[in-house]
């Protein structure tokens, strides 16, 4: 009786898994078809990925996508790392429940009423002599990409700083550390997983964000989602297969670098814990 629920959770999982990912199986199937249609196949070619060469809009949109997934990615750890650290270590100041509200707002808020409100704060600012030279385009999607990015980077860093053992701090400060020296020589060096990992989840929400990056673009500034979107709203176009397949490549393999790094460094750090703790106890 007990092997019954075990082989129903099991099967459902398995659906689960296949419903998921047989949509990116086909596609990387057909992004290797002779046929523009993805219903029938005609044979094996390698059309579609060199027509990719000669595809400036593509290409142009996919490195702008890469800039600012990158650019996005670092403000979002550095912001999202101060603001997790004063979130965890101060538990009391004026104005801390605001602070928090206004840090996780844009995870439970609407892509299109945060680029939106964005898009309208930009149109003001431009109306001013002071920002009258600020015009839509890679900056601005930067910033909407970074207020996103920022609350996603403090959830995850914010974790690990309330599992950290503190006491390894106070030790610093005994032995003479300004609290400077202990975040970037303690603190920083123990969250270093949380925060590579809230680097790559940033860049990832960033890299095929489409709503904000659709309202806060400009002419000249279409990253890659946005011409993909646009092409498959006029028809089915095979090079858009062969770069969803490129990407799928690349990010399963940075995803299994990352993961066997981030493996190898925890195992590390919890060597030398151990060879610390040994090396206390024997002393």
């Amino acid at each position: 009786m007990s092997t019954r629920p075990n082989w129903f959770g099991r099967g459902w999982l398995a659906a689960g898994y296949f419903f998921l990912y047989i949509p990116i199986v086909l596609l990387i199937v057909f992004s290797f078809n002779e046929s523009r249609q993805d219903v029938v196949w005609r044979g094996f070619t390698l059309n579609w990925y060199r027509a990719l060469i000669d595809d400036k809009e593509i290409i142009e949109g996919a490195i702008l996508s890469l800039k600012i997934a990158f650019l996005t990615g670092i403000l979002s750890v550095i912001l999202g790392t101060f603001a997790a650290f004063v979130l965890v270590r101060y538990k009391r100041f004026l104005g801390r429940t605001a602070f928090s509200g206004m840090v996780n707002a844009p995870l439970v808020m609407p892509e299109v009423i945060v680029g939106l409100s964005l898009l309208l704060l930009l149109v003001s600012l431009q109306n001013t002599a002071a920002f009258s030279w600020l015009n839509r385009g890679m900056f601005t999607i930067l910033i909407g990409h970074a207020l996103l990015g920022m609350a996603y980077a403090t959830v995850v860093v914010q974790s690990r700083l309330q599992e950290m053992d503190r006491s390894i701090e106070e030790a610093a400060m005994d032995l003479g550390c300004r609290p400077g020296q202990v975040f970037f020589l303690v603190t920083l060096p123990n969250i270093t997983q949380a925060l590579m990992s809230a680097f790559l989840l940033t860049f990832t929400i960033s890299l095929d964000d489409v709503v904000i990056s659709q309202l806060l673009s400009g002419p000249g500034s279409s990253t890659m989602p946005i011409v993909i979107f646009s092409r498959a709203r006029l028809g089915l176009d095979p090079r858009v297969n062969a770069v969803a397949t490129i990407t799928i490549v690349v990010v399963t393999i940075a995803v299994i670098a990352s993961s066997l790094y981030l493996a190898r460094s925890e195992r590390r750090r919890q060597k030398e814990i151990s060879a610390a703790f040994s090396a206390e106890a024997a002393s």
